[in-house]
């Protein structure tokens, strides 16, 4: 059985009064005078146009709601699209490097935080001796390495071809270290499909500093530490000295 009922007559009062009136004037044409039965017929006819545009204009005023709120709806998911876009990396959907660099700079705002930089090893090869297609399919890989083993509390982006940052708010440089080599273990282990068979494994940078630092000193201390682990020769985990209390404080 159908459940469904009618809306609510806005002008049900207004409706009744006009069957009133009709009723009336039916019942007294006999009796009324010409020129008022004429006049009360007019008002009625008005009355009734005036009842039925309003209707009509009612239904048209719910369309044209209806309408902006499905328009307003399409504008927001839009605004959505256009943000995440901005701020994320197409093939990889994390953060790109300005995102990533902002948010980096508004945890420095509130609290201490560690920093990961890592970069592929050895990635030219692939692209040169695979093509970009496969280049592309290793970066997905190691995100989904990333993904699976940073703290849900991080923030990952990429900074460059094959250059990624995770931000650790909250964490000692100790912790940092750890997750780093935890990466570093899953990326070694994972099978990403090479047509030669051949592994790939990544280097790692990690710094700490404390509140009311900049990304630049946090990544630079970080990306020193990282060419100390490629120059130490590559799948490795190096960690820069953390800041002195006097360089904090400048």
């Amino acid at each position: 059985m159908d459940t469904c009922t009618a809306p609510p007559d806005l002008f049900e009062a207004e409706h009744r009064a006009l069957l009133a009136a009709q009723a009336v004037y039916d019942s007294c044409s006999a009796a009324a005078p010409e020129s008022c039965h004429q006049a009360f017929g007019q008002l009625l006819t008005a009355y009734e146009r005036l009842l039925r545009e309003t209707r009509r204009l009612v239904r048209r005023s719910d369309r044209a709601e209806l309408e902006m709120t499905q328009l307003n709806h399409q504008l927001q998911e839009l605004t959505n699209q256009l943000e995440y876009r901005a701020t994320h990396d197409s093939l990889t959907g994390i953060f790109n490097r300005s995102a990533i660099i902002d948010l980096v700079n508004r945890h420095f705002v509130r609290q201490d935080l560690a920093l990961i930089v890592l970069d592929i090893d050895h990635f030219k090869r692939v692209n040169d001796s695979f093509g970009h297609p496969v280049g592309d399919r290793v970066i997905v890989g190691v995100v989904d390495c990333l993904q699976r083993v940073v703290p849900a509390t991080a923030s990952i982006g990429r900074v460059g071809g094959e250059e990624f940052t995770v931000l650790l708010p909250g964490l000692s440089a100790e912790a940092a270290e750890q997750v780093a080599q935890a990466v570093r273990q899953a990326i070694e282990v994972h099978a990403f499909g090479l047509p030669d068979g051949s592994r790939i494994t990544a280097s790692f940078g990690v710094s700490w500093a404390p509140a009311g630092g900049q990304f630049d000193d946090a990544y630079n201390l970080a990306d020193e530490a990282l060419y100390q682990a490629k120059r130490g020769g590559r799948n490795q985990v190096a960690r820069a000295a953390e800041p002195t209390a006097a360089s904090a404080t400048a």
